[in-house]
């Protein structure tokens, strides 16, 4: 029922009518009861600033690897009709699916669609996994890594062929020095963030004296530049993707050290997240900005340890500051578990989940809480105040 009081002016001058509004919604989402009067028609609102803050959701994940049990899954999923990766990455689709941007790390250069197929030490994999990628919510993919070069110039192109026909961005290798040149900013939501990718090796291999420009090299000073021309493009928020570290050391080494120093340093780069190690690495804040030193592997058949089955989706909210400039607000990680063997398809599994979920059996059950707790403990083993380690 709405109640509607009117008050007379004894002035002599005409009715005022005074409608009752409500309380604001308690933090519980309960409206409260009380009832508090104002004037009716209501005085005009302020003007509003010359600008008013946005704000985004961004989810980075650790390296896409994949090896034959993965892709042999995939072909019992499909049925014998290609290669399915959907119910591989289904558990975690509701995280990715919900971010303004999300950003995949695809380590390993595809093959054709129907093969034939290779895995370590050169990888050409199914191109199906770019379906995949974008039906679970993936936006964008960074490509540089220490395998972007196993398939030469025809894995270059052939890889990032199929992420454009997968609908996804990519950033990190090229089919042309025109390609490699043009900025990469993606539009979220009105938001404008840029992209970059670079790697610290190509496992011995070398890009053609005529090509130079089909991966990109770690070096903090090329990074630099290159996030300088991003900047100069439009992009209000620029985002970092480096290949780097020690394999299986959860710990940043000096290299990775030295050079997120130097590229946060830099006025033109807001963000760093990491991959290669295939372990999680830690998460740390550096002033007001953060770097994800290493995600461990997102999808991966490494099972020789429980660190390898580990990996981490970084979740950061970025928040307008000031007309134009961002920072992150809030840094989150949410483990993930990959649940290989015993006779099941493998799949990317939210640990957390897994860990409450009373469908699961109790050992499953166990080893997400286990897996919870080991990334839990790593991605806060440096100075990271404010991280949200999500339950």
């Amino acid at each position: 029922m709405v109640l509607v009081v009117l008050g007379l002016s004894f002035a002599g001058g005409p009715a005022t009518a005074v409608r009752p509004t409500p309380n604001p919604l308690p933090q519980n989402g309960i409206a409260s009861t009380t009832v508090r009067f104002t004037r009716w028609p209501p005085a005009p609102a302020p003007l509003p600033p010359p600008w008013l803050p946005r704000t985004i959701t961004v989810v980075a994940s650790g390296d896409v690897l994949l090896h034959a049990p993965l892709w042999q899954d995939a072909a019992r999923a499909a049925g014998g009709r290609g290669y399915d990766f959907a119910p591989l990455l289904s558990d975690v689709a509701p995280v990715v699916r919900d971010a303004d941007l999300a950003i995949c790390h695809l380590e390993t250069p595809v093959g054709r669609p129907g093969g034939p197929f290779t895995g370590y030490p050169i990888f050409k994999v199914p191109p199906q996994i770019t379906r995949a990628l974008s039906a679970t919510g993936y936006d964008s993919c960074s490509t540089a890594s220490n395998h972007s070069l196993d398939g030469g110039a025809v894995g270059v192109r052939r890889t990032l062929d199929a992420l454009d026909g997968a609908g996804l961005g990519h950033t990190g290798t090229a089919r042309s020095a025109a390609e490699a040149a043009r900025p990469t900013v993606y539009e979220v939501d009105g938001v404008r963030v840029g992209h970059v990718s670079y790697t610290f090796s190509f496992n011995g291999l070398s890009e053609p004296k005529n090509q130079p420009w089909l991966a990109n090299q770690l070096s903090a000073a090329a990074l630099k530049r290159e996030a300088r021309r991003v900047r100069a493009a439009g992009a209000e928020f620029v985002i970092a993707s480096i290949h780097w570290g020690t394999e299986y050391a959860h710990q940043p080494d000096a290299l990775q050290r030295r050079v997120v120093r130097e590229v946060l340093g830099s006025p033109d780069v807001d963000l760093v997240v990491g991959h290669h190690a295939h372990v999680v690495q830690p998460f740390e804040r550096i002033g007001t900005e953060w770097v994800a030193y290493g995600l461990g592997n997102h999808v991966s058949s490494q099972g020789f340890s429980n660190d390898t089955r580990d990996g981490v989706l970084a979740r950061f909210t970025l928040t307008e500051v000031a007309p134009g400039r961002f920072q992150v607000a809030r840094a989150e990680a949410l483990p993930t578990w990959m649940l290989l063997g015993g006779g099941r398809p493998a799949r990317v599994l939210d640990a957390a989940r897994c860990a409450q979920s009373p469908r699961n059996s109790a050992t499953l059950r166990r080893d997400c809480l286990a897996s919870w707790r080991r990334t839990a403990g790593h991605v806060s083993g440096r100075r990271a105040p404010g991280l949200v380690v999500v339950r």
